[in-house]
């Protein structure tokens, strides 16, 4: 952590007090964002005065997570948020927890929950972020753009240098905020997949610390009870009984809790405020779809924006990945999910932020 005569976080915060420059382990710099602990009640969700799961590592709360101001460029195999770059791209789900958790203890692939908690913060405080979703500009606009690291064949945008676009590509709007959640690369996160349709996550924040694997064998990994919302131990096959799954019913995804009637091993989608939950699932598990951002709380027709969740229920393993990419148009978003894809797979709409969290015992 930056001491008090680091001029160099004295004159950022200066600037953009919520911020910081956090350096790794070989003492090189990365520009952090700190978002302080928070309740449900302070995130929308209901009256709870709870600490909302983000901040929960390990089983003791911590006072803050710290999430990349930038998408990530990686240097020597290692994670850097730094504005003005070209964005790493083309990086599988694991690759890009490497280079996070090369930094040194506490830096992570940013996880589910600390997305959920950035995204229903945007949607608590009226803030939700636009971003580069068609070829180097947001689908509302026709003015604003950003700098471009590259252009296709026909001479359009792709994927924009970090942090280059107008003051509403942050996620509260101010010079202070975390950029480039809509649209750009779409980011992998960690500590939630789907295997076979069945939702599984790691309890809590716990997926912020590196000793808990996130590798596909790893008994780490635990589904959720549909009927009170507990974590369970899935069976490995995605057929736990009384698991929450994932099914598409007329043409819409719909929480479960017991045998998929229509799975797929291609992606299917639908707008993320047509998701729902099976009415016999337990308002605990309704709650925590709804702070992972799997699920939503606010009834209001356009109240997300548009957002799309895309998903495979059918294969053996999908990774998830939120935010959309330079090409989603108005499907693009802080609410926008993707659980299609393999650990495995890279591509020039993929990338990823790092986080970091000043961890508890374990």
């Amino acid at each position: 952590m930056a001491n008090n005569f680091d001029l160099s976080n004295l004159a950022l915060q200066a600037l953009c007090p919520s911020n910081e420059i956090l350096y790794d382990d070989k003492g090189l710099p990365s520009i952090m964002v700190k978002i302080p602990k928070m309740t449900y009640a302070q995130l929308g969700l209901g009256s709870s005065t709870a600490i909302f799961p983000a901040f929960i590592v390990n089983g003791s709360e911590v006072d803050a997570i710290y999430i990349s101001k930038y998408q990530n460029i990686v240097q020597n195999g290692r994670a850097y948020s730094l504005p003005g770059q070209n964005v790493k791209h083309t990086i599988s789900k694991d690759s890009s927890a490497s280079a996070c958790e090369a930094k040194g203890a506490g830096w992570h692939l940013m996880t589910a929950f600390e997305w959920a908690a950035i995204a229903l913060w945007c949607k608590k405080n009226g803030t939700m972020p636009k971003g580069n979703n068609d070829y180097g500009k947001d689908a509302s606009d026709s003015i604003y753009q950003a700098i471009p690291d590259n252009k296709d064949a026909s001479h359009y945008a792709l994927r924009v240098k970090t942090g280059t676009g107008p003051l509403s590509w942050s996620h509260d709007g101010t010079p202070a905020g975390i950029w480039d959640l809509n649209g750009n690369v779409n980011e992998w996160l960690g500590g939630l997949r789907l295997v076979k349709g069945e939702l599984q996550i790691l309890a809590n924040n716990n997926a912020a610390d590196s000793s808990h694997s996130q590798a596909s064998s790893s008994a780490e990994w635990m589904a959720i009870k549909g009927s009170d919302g507990t974590l369970i131990t899935p069976d490995g096959t995605g057929t736990t009984s009384g698991s929450v799954k994932l099914d598409y019913v007329s043409s819409a995804w719909k929480w479960i809790d017991g045998t998929i009637s229509s799975s797929s091993d291609s992606s299917r989608n639908c707008a993320f405020e047509s998701v729902s939950a099976d009415s016999g699932l337990h308002a605990d598990t309704v709650l925590l779809l709804q702070a992972l951002g799997l699920l939503k709380y606010d009834s209001t027709a356009g109240a997300y924006n548009g957002d799309y969740l895309y998903a495979n229920n059918g294969a053996d393993e999908r990774g998830f990945g939120r935010g959309g990419h330079y090409s989603f148009g108005s499907q693009a978003g802080v609410f926008q999910g993707g659980l299609s894809h393999a650990r495995s797979n890279t591509g020039a709409y993929l990338g990823f932020r790092s986080a970091f969290v000043q961890l508890p015992s374990a």
